[in-house]
């Protein structure tokens, strides 16, 4: 199975750790990700159905509207891939109009140019809920037109929905299986840094999200599985559950000298057999 690319930059992407997490995940009727974020797993599996969760709105707008309209929206999008636009001037500007609109249809365009032409795909707001990354300063920003129009096409398949990863959980079903790539655990107390999507993901946060797991696994018969940073609270979090550990590149920096291998943890929580 060739490898698809999603068509967004992404901190944390998982697409080069699609081989071992496509070896852990089981057979099922249909895919459950809480935290879709790119779409890399999705992309790179073949269930049946997807029920695609992302607490990020402008994230889940963008994929319903694709899934809509594939061709009208890569017509309009790539008319903001142009020299004139990949400048500082042009981006802030952009920027500007993405924080102040209120449109569903402009927002999913726009969002798509700032996450090619802002810093290393990193997708944050500040307090206020505005977009805050800044500019890119690539040489020619790469429009993903066979990227999107993939993803489109799979997409038929896929249920989209905004909300928290709790009620992913709920919906699941026997015959299910649950993948989750939440935002990481700090690898030590000073490296968390703004949510993604302007909502905290911490210590309590993560706890739930194993009890979900376990509680899904060990109840109600289905399989998750769990993507985090190798780190000692991941392994007393994650203590119900078979652990497989990887190194893993790291791309958050811009100095190439300082993308360090990192210790990755993914835990599967085996479903028992129900009563």
């Amino acid at each position: 199975m060739k490898k698809q690319r999603a068509f967004l930059k992404w901190a944390g992407g998982k697409y080069t750790l699609v081989e071992p997490i496509r070896r852990l995940l089981p057979p099922g009727d249909k895919l459950i990700e809480p935290f879709v974020g790119a779409g890399s797993v999705f992309l790179n599996t073949d269930y049946d159905q997807y029920l695609l969760n992302d607490i990020n709105p402008d994230l889940i707008n963008l994929y319903k509207i694709l899934k809509r309209r594939p061709k009208t929206y890569i017509e309009d999008a790539r008319r903001f891939f142009v020299a004139a636009n990949n400048q500082e001037s042009a981006y802030y500007s952009i920027r500007e109009q993405f924080n102040q609109s209120t449109d569903p249809y402009l927002r999913s365009l726009l969002f798509l140019y700032l996450n090619r032409h802002g810093y290393n795909g990193l997708c944050r707001y500040n307090s206020k809920g505005a977009f805050n990354v800044p500019f890119g300063r690539y040489r020619a920003p790469y429009f993903p037109e066979a990227e999107l129009e993939f993803f489109a096409e799979k997409s038929r398949k896929a249920t989209f929905t905004c909300e928290p990863f709790q009620n992913s959980f709920r919906r699941a079903r026997q015959g299910h299986v649950i993948y989750c790539d939440p935002p990481y655990l700090p690898l030590s107390p000073t490296a968390n840094f703004t949510s993604y999507a302007g909502n905290g993901f911490g210590l309590d946060e993560q706890l739930l999200l194993a009890q979900k797991a376990t509680h899904a696994a060990r109840k109600r018969g289905i399989p998750v599985l769990i993507s985090n940073h190798d780190t000692e609270t991941a392994r007393i979090f994650y203590e119900h559950a078979e652990l497989t550990m990887l190194q893993v590149h790291r791309f958050i920096s811009q100095n190439g000298a300082t993308r360090n291998k990192v210790g990755e943890l993914l835990a599967y929580f085996v479903p028992l057999p129900r009563r």
